[in-house]
């Protein structure tokens, strides 16, 4: 199995001539996690974006080692689709198994409205869908942007039981959230450490 591993040193992030955050240092080896702690609007989704290589670190080096899926607050999905062909159409794109999306949708319990348009789907399943978008694609480094925003308990207890199950298989998991998760030991980054002292 090729190399799996997701390393920040020294990161800093600029957006909009404002310093966001800096000195950031992440080392995420196989079966490891990560959750990004802090409010809204203290840049865990630009570090998250930084981390997936959608936006230019200001200073230090980012290296990723595999495959990474991101699921943000963007469904990226059809709307007028069926959910099935919806994800089906990522799922051709990322070259996932054949059985993959099956198992992405049970495991987000998303059976029962795979023939469902996409627009037709509640804030929760939208946000499960998103999830299987994730599953099904197979990378190595999952990217969980606010994945608990929508979801109930039994949701949530689904999110958890697919991250483990990730993790278990070596692969990488980092979460920024501000609600609580279902994570077992993850390193914790609590963003409001990283900002600049005078805020600019």
């Amino acid at each position: 199995m090729s190399r799996v591993g997701l390393h920040l040193s020294g990161v800093a992030c600029v957006r909009g001539g404002r310093l966001l955050f800096r000195g950031v240092d992440l080392a995420m080896e196989p079966g490891g996690s990560a959750l990004l702690k802090g409010p809204n609007g203290i840049g865990k989704s630009s570090l998250m974006r930084v981390c997936a290589g959608l936006l230019r670190a200001s200073a230090g080096t980012v290296e990723r080692h595999g495959g990474v899926a991101l699921s943000d607050e963007r469904l990226a999905l059809d709307m007028e689709q069926p959910l099935i062909a919806a994800l089906g159409f990522w799922a051709r794109l990322d070259g996932s198994a054949p059985d993959a999306l099956d198992g992405a949708m049970a495991a987000m319990a998303l059976e029962p409205l795979r023939q469902v348009p996409v627009r037709m789907l509640s804030t929760g399943q939208r946000k499960r869908a998103a999830l299987a978008r994730v599953i099904a694609g197979g990378a190595p480094i999952w990217l969980l942007d606010e994945p608990g925003n929508g979801l109930d308990d039994a949701a949530l207890e689904l999110l958890g039981a697919a991250v483990a199950d990730h993790l278990g298989r070596g692969g990488i998991v980092v979460t920024a959230s501000h609600q609580p998760l279902p994570l077992v030991t993850p390193v914790v980054l609590t963003m409001a450490d990283f900002v600049a002292d005078d805020g600019h």
